[in-house]
């Protein structure tokens, strides 16, 4: 371990979770990218909860996402989203690790709800000004509820229940 903490584990693990993350999106780029979308890697954004070294692993898993979508066209949003949508998951990863030990019945539920609002918001806003050339209150809230349903569906539905699974078996908390 250097005196960073930064021990060859950790940053195996991270790269172990971006990678995870991006093949996930590569993997499913018609619900990945655009408008409406449920991006299935968004559950990893729970991760945080058992690790901080999953903030960064997630963060890295969305940047290189973000630009092989744009790169290869899957990702219509383009550049835009290698800045913005990496910035939102970073954030809900970072909002996802503060709330991790407040629970509603043992469920991490403010931990998932971050990454919903987080990205509702921020990629809300992206999407209104991509489609309409502003930032109406009406696109925002538009874009805003249909990328939050997404959210709410990766997170909630798929990111709680990994969460929860891992916690049981004691993946991730007792080695990092």
């Amino acid at each position: 371990m250097n005196k960073n903490g930064f021990s060859t584990w950790k940053i195996a693990v991270c790269g172990l979770i971006a990678a995870l993350y991006t093949a996930l999106c590569l993997a499913t780029p018609i619900i990945s990218y655009g408008m409406i979308q449920v991006r299935v890697a968004e559950a990893l954004t729970l991760l945080p909860v058992l690790s901080p070294v999953a903030i960064w692993g997630v963060t890295l898993g969305c940047a290189v996402s973000n630009l092989v979508g744009w790169l290869s066209g899957a990702n219509p949003i383009g550049y835009m989203d290698v800045l913005f949508g990496t910035f939102a998951t970073l954030l809900a990863a970072l909002a996802s690790y503060r709330l991790r030990n407040l629970r509603w019945f043992g469920l991490p539920v403010l931990s998932a709800l971050a990454p919903v609002l987080c990205n509702g918001i921020i990629i809300g806003a992206e999407l209104s000004i991509l489609v309409t050339g502003s930032l109406s209150l009406s696109a925002l809230l538009i874009n805003g509820a249909y990328v939050a349903a997404g959210e709410l569906i990766a997170c909630v539905l798929l990111g709680i229940p990994l969460v929860m699974a891992l916690e049981r078996r004691g993946i991730l908390r007792d080695k990092l």
